[in-house]
């Protein structure tokens, strides 16, 4: 099944690297929803969204020859995204501090199950983490990437990018409770 999702879109893939405008706009109209939904979860504002998505599109036709089917076309716009989203946010310096840079270490607590709750809720403690945990978390629950892949991204170390996602999942568990 993996095999067919890759190849799910290739024929439109394949005219729109050709120059089909009307291939690249069926490819556009299909992905803008799930790409912006990732671009606003990622910047947290319309405006921004707005702008990192149009640059995501502009450079995935640019660069659609290098596309040879790895993965799904989608997983690989999805990841055009989210580093002009990172690269969005580095330009509007949003820090993260780093591991080495406190004086605690983290202790291997046991942290209560929380009770069920709404999503709405989850998405509104999200939008009042910090700049810096918000983007941990996104990258991390909501768009499936490791530890090692976030510090790769970010170009901070995968202790950092743990330490961050704790403490991001720390704070998000108080703002829930």
């Amino acid at each position: 099944m993996k095999t067919e999702l890759r190849f799910t879109h290739r024929e439109l893939v394949e005219k729109s690297k050709s120059g089909d405008r009307g291939s690249q706009y069926v490819l556009y109209e299909h992905y803008v929803d799930a790409m912006y939904n990732t671009c606003m979860r990622m910047v947290g504002t319309k405006e921004d969204a707005e702008d990192v998505l149009q640059d995501s599109f502009v450079e995935a036709f640019r660069k659609l020859e290098s596309f040879k089917y790895e993965s799904s076309f989608g997983a690989w716009l999805k990841r055009i995204v989210i580093n002009k989203s990172i690269n969005h946010l580095k330009l509007k310096r949003i820090p993260l501090t780093g591991f080495e840079a406190h004086a605690y270490h983290l202790a291997e607590e046991e942290i209560e199950k929380p009770t069920p709750v709404d999503i709405q809720r989850i998405k509104t403690a999200i939008e009042k983490l910090p700049d810096g945990y918000k983007q941990i978390i996104n990258l991390y629950l909501i768009e499936g990437y490791d530890h090692i892949e976030i510090a790769e991204i970010l170009g901070i170390s995968v202790s950092t990018s743990k330490s961050q996602y704790h403490r991001a999942k720390k704070k998000l568990i108080a703002l829930l409770k």
